[in-house]
């Protein structure tokens, strides 16, 4: 049984996490800006080579050029250095898809079909720019995370995803159209696979032109596929 989301309540937990995540910038901000840079850039490589769980802060904090003591008057943990330098991008990353699911939603039920895909499609256009203009942390917050509160990132996308595709397939029950019975497990699937298609993009770090070309034939070829899903 799918339990669905309150679109709106996620939206309100998104607001929260950004009013926290500002708070921790103005702390870190106010600290000598250069000696964080180091410390950062110096942990995005190690991170990005090793991954969270591999990583070394001893490594990160030797590379830096930094004491352990002046680390901590960063950073009180490895993982806490590791949010910083991936928050940014994922709150960015969730508020926005969320936002595209709700001004979906909001829609009059009527308006709907004839919308479907137009708010995602727009929403996929511009995680890919953003994720081509921040490569480095986003593949991070992609392939790197595991040991960290970020390592089940993109399975929240998909289940944000195939919570919505419900919500849709019921208002459209509601229009009057004959819908095929879908097991959350195969719309799972289907998400996992658009979403993993984004992920590919760090991963290979296929040049911007390219991806947007790519991204948009996926996108084509699986709204097709919802069609004939769709079909009675």
């Amino acid at each position: 049984m799918c339990v669905l989301v309150d679109l709106k309540s996620v939206s309100m937990a998104l607001i929260a996490r950004n009013i926290q995540h500002c708070y921790v910038e103005d702390i870190l901000e106010s600290k000598a800006p250069d000696t964080l840079e180091k410390i950062q850039q110096t942990a995005l490589d190690e991170f990005l080579e090793k991954g969270f769980l591999g990583a070394s802060l001893r490594q990160i904090v030797k590379h830096a050029g930094v004491t352990t003591g002046a680390f901590y008057g960063y950073f009180s943990s490895k993982e806490a250095l590791f949010a910083s330098i991936v928050e940014p991008h994922a709150a960015i990353l969730m508020s926005k898809y969320v936002n595209a699911h709700i001004s979906f939603s909001e829609l009059p039920a009527e308006e709907q079909p004839e919308h479907m895909g137009v708010e995602s499609g727009a929403y996929i256009h511009w995680m890919v720019e953003y994720v081509c203009q921040h490569r480095e942390p986003v593949k991070l917050l992609f392939c790197g995370a595991e040991g960290t509160s970020y390592e089940n990132f993109i399975h929240n996308m998909v289940e944000l995803e195939v919570e919505s595709t419900f919500r849709y397939m019921e208002t459209l029950c509601r229009l009057g159209y004959s819908i095929p019975e879908l097991s959350p497990s195969l719309c799972h699937i289907i998400a996992s696979g658009m979403l993993g298609g984004l992920v590919e993009i760090v991963v290979h770090d296929i040049p911007q032109e390219q991806a947007l070309r790519d991204v948009e034939q996926l996108r084509e070829f699986y709204t097709a596929g919802w069609l004939k899903l769709m079909s009675p």
